[in-house]
């Protein structure tokens, strides 16, 4: 895969979607707050981003520390994140996250991987976007969207999301590294979803091989 060619796709992608100006996550850039972008990704899991939004900002309003965090409520928790699903389990994971913080990191965020990924709850994307978003970190976060969009251009060829992110480490130039999860999920959501892509007004239609695309029948 020649640079050039990935790079012409990600300048326009990046172009098409002006993606800085969406996504929850590209908006908490601007005044990064390490347990508040951990939270949102942590609700984020299996949920629309403008339903992460809106929760997160209804959350943070009433518990933006790991303290606040642990001694809401366990049914005022749940029912103000009610609507970004499996609200249990999510309600769970917030609340044994934050105590493990407070317990072992002093309220605070780690930010390295390895410590992040000691924390039950905190998966490999996970860590990845806490460390690009909140402590600039040239990592690489990978999701359901940059892993499928990744192997339908024909750039990759994984099974699993964590061996995406080590073969887009090979080739895709770095200054791209921290831009494609925002990138890719405006894509992956708009255009290039799961079944019965929109490919007739994809703006990089030409450049991809179309890798396993399935059409619903």
């Amino acid at each position: 895969m020649q640079n050039t060619k990935i790079e012409e796709i990600m300048k326009i992608l990046a172009e098409h979607f002006h993606y800085t100006e969406k996504t929850t996550l590209n908006s908490m850039r601007k005044k990064p707050d390490a347990f508040k972008i951990l939270i949102s990704c942590l609700l984020s899991l299996r949920a629309r981003d403008e339903n992460t939004e809106k929760v997160s900002k209804e959350l943070f309003s009433v518990a933006s520390t790991p303290k606040q965090l642990v001694n809401m409520p366990v049914k005022k928790l749940e029912k103000l994140i009610f609507s970004s699903g499996h609200y249990h389990k999510k309600a769970r994971t917030l609340k044994d996250v934050s105590k493990v913080l407070i317990d072992k990191y002093n309220g605070k965020v780690p930010n390295n991987k390895e410590e992040l990924l000691s924390i039950k709850g905190i998966g490999p994307k996970t860590a990845n976007i806490v460390l690009c978003f909140a402590f600039n970190q040239t990592v690489i976060p990978v999701d359901v969207n940059v892993h499928r969009v990744a192997n339908r251009l024909g750039w990759v060829k994984t099974k699993q999301a964590e061996k995406t992110e080590k073969e887009l480490e090979k080739i895709l130039p770095k200054r791209y590294w921290k831009e494609i999860n925002g990138i890719f999920i405006l894509h992956g959501r708009e255009i290039c979803v799961p079944i019965s892509p929109k490919c007739s007004i994809c703006p990089v239609s030409s450049n991809c091989p179309r890798v396993d695309v399935v059409r619903s029948r």
